[in-house]
C-alpha cells in the first residue's frame, strides 16, 4: 500500500493523534493530505520524531531497518525476544540488574512489542496492514548505522572498481556467475567459511567491530590485495570482503558479516520497560515543606538582588554580560555560592525583571516589570520565576566555563543559550515525577533518560541534566532531591501557586531592636518592611533570623533617599517589638543633625555652609589638598572637582554633605527607584502532550477539505452575490471562533493588498498570531488571512 493512500485512509481521530504527536507536520497546515504525507517523510521531520522514541521502540525501528521487507510480526517478535533474553555483562542496559532491576529473560515480549508497533503506526513511522510491517518512506535513510550495524555488502562495495570486485569474487566465490559485486554480496550472505579461514588476530579485529561502531581507520584502506598476497590481519579481511574500504583511511564492516558475528541478533541487550529508579525514600510532606522554604528563599534572593542593583547597578561589559567581580559581589551580598548567584541573576533576567539600560555605557537595572512582580503574592512570584527557569534556553550552570576560543563565559552573556536546555529540564522533571516520594540517584536519572531518549545522549545533555537536578533544588521545585507537589503541578501546568501558598511562612511586620545597634527579624519580613530595612541598615547575617546592623553610613543612605530623622525614628518605633534603644535614637538624631549642613553645588563644584568654622576645618584638613579648594567667601568654597566627586570625598573625610541644585534646593537621591525598559520574558514551551485538541481537530478538518478538492480537482466555488459581509471586529472574531469549533463554512469579506473588498467562502481551521488559517473554497486551496483585513462574517 502506498504511504500517501495509507495516510488518506486514516480516521480523523488517528490523524488528530498524528498531528498532536508531531505538531511540526502542520506548521503551517499543508494544503492536502498528500502534502502531509510528503512532509511526514521528510528527513528533518523523521529525525525529530525518532528523537522522541524510547530505547525499546527505537530498537523495533532499527530491527525493521536492518532487515529486508516485508518482515512478519513473528520474525520481529523472535528478534526482539532474543535481545530481551540476552545477558551481556558489558552492556549498559544489561547490567541494570546490578542496580536492583530484573532482566526480562524468557519474558513474553508481546505486550511491549504490540504497544511499540501501535505507537509507531500512530506516528506514521510504520504503515500498511496490521499483518505486514513496512517502515515509513525515508526512515532508513535517516538512521545512521542502526543498532551499530554498517551498510549492506551491496552498498559497502558500491565505490570499488569493477575489476577489483571481480578479483575478490573470484577468490571468495569461484565458479559463480554475475557481476563482481553481485557474486561478492551473495558470498557474504553466509560468511561463516570466510570468517573461519582468517587468523585469530583478524578474527579479533572483526569482534571489535561486531557490536559497533562498524567503522575503523587503517592506512591505505583502498589497497588492492588478494588472498594469497595478504600479509597482515587487515589485509586478510580486505581480501575476503569481510571489510570494505569506504575512504582512503576508513573501512566498514558489512552488515551481513556483523549479523553473523552477533549470532543473528540485532541488539546486544534490551529492556522492554524503563530501568527502575534507585535512590532514597522521602516523606512527601517533608519534601514539600523543604521545597517551599527554598522557594521562599529564592524569591527573596531575586527581590534583594533587584533592590541592590537599583541602588548600585553593575556595568554591562563591552562584550555583553556581567563582570566576574560583579558576580562575586552579588554572591557575597546574597550570601550564596557564585553558581547560585548566577542562577538568581539569569532567572531574573529571563523573567524580564532586570535588563541592560542606563545610557551609553550600560548598566544592569531592574525593569518596570519588577515593580509589578514585587506587589504580587509570594506564591505567584515564585511561579513566575520557576516557570521561567523551566522554559528558558539559558544555562546558568555554564557560568565560569570557557568557550571554544578559551574565553570565559560570563553571566548574562548571549553565549549561555542552549536550545536543548528546556527539553532536558522537562524530561528530568518527568523522571522525578515517575517516582513520587523518591530522591533518585544521579546515575539512575541519567540511565532512565538514556532509555527514554537514546538519540539525545551526549556530554552536553548529561551536563544539562546535572545542572537541572541541582538548580531544581535551589529554585524550590524539589526538596531533599524528590519532586515536590507544587513542582509537579508546575511541570504539568496546574495550580502550583495554590499548592505552595499554604506551605510558605507568614511574613512578619516587626523586628527586635537591640542595644548594640542591631535589629533581629524573627522571620521573613513583609516586602515593604524588607525594602525599608535593606535601605536603612546593612544585613549582617542570615539564617533562621536575619540580623541587620545600623551604622552612620546606612542611616545617611536613608537620609539621602529623602527620609527625615524624625521619620526614621518613628518608623523604627512603629515596627519594633521592643523599645527603640537610646543609642540607636542618638545615632539617627546625630547623623540627621549633621546631614546637609554642608552643601555641594556646581562651580565645577562648590561647598556652602553657614558655619565658617566648619569650612575652616575642611580647608585645613590635609586630605582636602587633592580637591583644590578655594575660599570664595566666609561661607563658600569652590572646587575644580565634580559635584559627585566632591560629595564622595567629603563623606570619606567624615563629613555629611548633601548635593544641591543650581536653585539651591537639596537634591534627593532616589537611588532605589532607577528602572530601565522591560524585556520580553522567556516564552513558554509547547505543552509536552502536543497540540491543543481544538487546534488539532481544526487542522484535520482543513486537511480533509483541501484533500477533497485536490482529488476532485473541482472548480473554485462562486461566492454569494450582493455586498460583502461587514461587521464589528469583535463580532467577526467571535463568529470565526465559533465556526472553527463547529467545523462549518462561513462567508467573509476580505480586503486585498490594494484595499479592494473581495468575497470568500472559507472552512476555518485555526486562528493564532493575528491570522486565520482556512480552506478557501473560492480559490480551492488552504490560505492564511490577516484578521484585520476581514470586514465581516456571515453564515451559509
Amino acid at each position: 500500500m502506498e504511504f500517501t493512500e495509507w495516510i488518506r485512509g486514516r480516521t480523523d481521530e488517528q490523524l488528530r493523534a498524528l498531528v498532536s504527536a508531531r505538531p511540526e507536520l502542520i506548521t503551517p497546515v499543508p494544503a492536502h493530505l498528500e502534502g502531509l504525507a510528503s512532509r511526514a517523510a521528510s528527513p528533518s521531520a523523521i529525525a525529530r520524531v525518532l528523537d522522541r522514541l524510547d530505547r525499546f521502540t527505537l530498537a523495533v525501528v532499527e530491527t525493521l531497518a536492518v532487515r529486508e521487507e516485508p518482515l512478519s510480526k513473528d520474525a520481529l517478535r523472535a528478534l526482539i525476544a532474543a535481545a530481551l533474553a540476552a545477558d551481556d555483562p558489558d552492556d549498559a542496559q544489561a547490567v541494570n540488574g546490578k542496580r536492583g532491576g530484573k532482566r526480562a529473560r524468557g519474558a513474553d515480549p508481546e505486550p511491549a512489542l504490540t504497544a511499540a508497533l501501535d505507537r509507531l503506526r500512530e506516528l506514521a513511522l510504520l504503515y500498511g496492514p496490521d499483518d505486514t510491517l513496512h517502515l515509513g518512506p525515508g526512515v532508513r535513510k535517516v538512521l545512521d548505522d542502526p543498532a551499530g550495524l554498517g551498510p549492506s555488502a551491496a552498498d559497502a562495495f558500491r565505490h570499488h572498481a569493477p575489476e577489483q570486485l571481480t578479483e575478490m569474487a573470484d577468490d571468495v566465490a569461484p565458479g559463480t556467475t554475475g557481476t563482481g559485486k553481485e557474486r561478492l554480496a551473495a558470498a557474504l550472505t553466509d560468511p561463516a567459511e570466510l570468517i573461519g579461514s582468517v587468523s585469530p588476530e583478524a578474527r579479533a579485529a572483526l569482534d571489535q567491530l561486531a557490536w559497533g561502531p562498524p567503522t575503523g581507520r587503517v592506512p591505505n584502506a583502498r589497497r588492492e590485495v588478494r588472498i594469497e598476497s595478504a600479509r597482515s590481519p587487515i589485509e586478510e579481511l580486505l581480501a575476503r570482503g569481510l571489510l570494505a574500504a569506504t575512504g582512503e583511511e576508513s573501512v566498514t564492516l558489512p552488515r551481513e558479516v556483523a549479523l553473523h558475528l552477533r549470532g543473528g541478533r540485532v541488539h546486544r541487550g534490551l529492556l522492554a520497560v524503563p530501568p527502575p529508579l534507585q535512590g532514597a525514600a522521602r516523606d512527601q510532606k517533608l519534601t514539600d515543606r523543604t521545597a517551599a522554604g527554598q522557594a521562599f528563599s529564592f524569591v527573596r534572593s531575586v527581590e534583594e538582588l533587584c533592590e541592590r542593583w537599583s541602588i548600585e547597578p553593575p556595568g554591562v561589559l563591552r562584550t555583553g554580560g556581567l563582570g566576574v567581580r560583579d558576580l562575586k559581589r552579588a554572591s557575597a551580598e546574597l550570601d550564596v555560592p557564585e553558581w547560585v548567584a548566577a542562577l538568581v541573576i539569569e532567572v531574573a533576567h529571563a523573567a524580564g525583571l532586570i535588563a541592560a539600560g542606563g545610557g551609553v555605557d550600560g548598566e544592569w537595572l531592574p525593569t518596570a516589570g519588577y515593580d509589578l512582580w514585587r506587589v504580587r503574592s509570594t506564591a505567584d512570584r515564585w511561579v513566575t520565576l520557576a516557570a521561567t527557569w523551566l522554559h528558558m534556553d539559558r544555562v546558568p550552570g555554564l557560568v565560569g566555563d570557557r568557550d571554544e576560543r578559551d574565553r570565559p563565559l560570563n553571566a548574562l552573556h548571549t553565549d549561555l543559550r542552549r536550545s536543548s536546555a528546556p527539553g532536558v529540564r522537562a524530561a528530568t522533571l518527568g523522571v522525578l515525577a515517575a517516582a513520587p516520594g523518591l530522591a533518585p540517584d544521579r546515575d539512575a536519572v541519567l540511565e532512565r533518560l538514556a532509555w527514554e531518549q537514546p538519540r539525545r545522549r551526549g556530554p552536553l545533555r548529561q551536563q544539562l541534566t546535572e545542572f537541572t537536578l541541582r538548580e531544581a533544588e535551589q529554585v524550590g521545585v524539589t526538596g531533599l532531591g524528590a519532586l515536590s507537589a507544587h513542582g509537579r503541578l508546575l511541570a504539568e501546568g496546574g495550580d502550583a501557586a495554590g499548592a505552595l501558598a499554604p506551605l510558605l511562612p507568614e511574613p512578619v511586620d516587626h523586628v527586635l531592636l537591640q542595644a548594640d545597634l542591631t535589629a533581629v527579624a524573627p522571620g521573613p519580613l513583609t516586602s515593604e518592611l524588607n525594602r525599608w530595612m535593606t535601605l536603612t541598615a546593612d544585613v549582617e547575617s542570615k539564617g533562621g533570623a536575619t540580623v541587620y546592623r545600623f551604622s552612620e553610613q546606612s542611616i545617611r543612605r536613608a537620609l539621602d533617599a529623602g527620609h527625615g530623622g524624625e521619620e526614621l525614628v518613628s518608623m523604627l518605633a512603629r515596627h519594633s517589638a521592643t523599645p527603640v534603644p537610646q543609642a540607636l535614637s542618638y545615632l539617627v538624631t546625630d547623623v540627621a543633625r549633621r546631614h546637609g549642613r554642608i552643601r555641594v553645588g556646581t562651580a565645577s563644584a562648590y561647598i556652602r555652609c553657614d558655619d565658617p568654622a566648619l569650612l575652616d576645618q575642611i580647608t585645613a584638613d590635609r586630605r582636602s589638598a587633592a580637591l583644590r579648594l578655594r575660599r570664595l567667601a566666609p561661607t563658600v568654597i569652590a572646587s575644580r572637582s565634580s559635584r559627585a566627586a566632591l560629595v564622595d570625598s567629603l563623606r570619606a573625610m567624615g563629613y555629611a554633605p548633601v548635593a544641591e541644585s543650581l536653585d539651591g534646593d537639596v537634591i534627593i537621591s532616589q537611588l532605589e527607584s532607577r528602572r530601565t525598559e522591560a524585556l520580553t520574558p522567556a516564552r513558554a514551551m509547547a505543552p509536552p502532550n502536543g497540540l491543543d485538541p481544538e487546534v488539532a481537530a481544526a487542522a484535520v478538518r482543513a486537511l480533509r477539505a483541501g484533500d477533497a478538492a485536490h482529488l476532485s480537482r473541482r472548480e473554485p466555488a462562486d461566492a454569494p452575490g450582493g455586498g460583502v459581509p461587514r461587521g464589528p471586529a469583535t463580532a467577526t472574531i467571535s463568529a470565526l471562533q465559533e465556526a472553527i469549533k463547529q467545523g462549518v463554512r462561513v462567508w467573509i469579506g476580505y480586503l486585498d493588498s490594494q484595499g479592494n473588498a473581495t468575497s470568500r467562502i472559507l472552512e476555518p481551521a485555526r486562528m493564532e498570531g493575528g491570522y486565520l488559517t482556512a480552506y478557501d473554497e473560492t480559490r480551492a486551496a488552504v490560505h492564511r488571512f490577516a484578521l484585520h483585513r476581514i470586514t465581516g462574517v456571515a453564515g451559509l
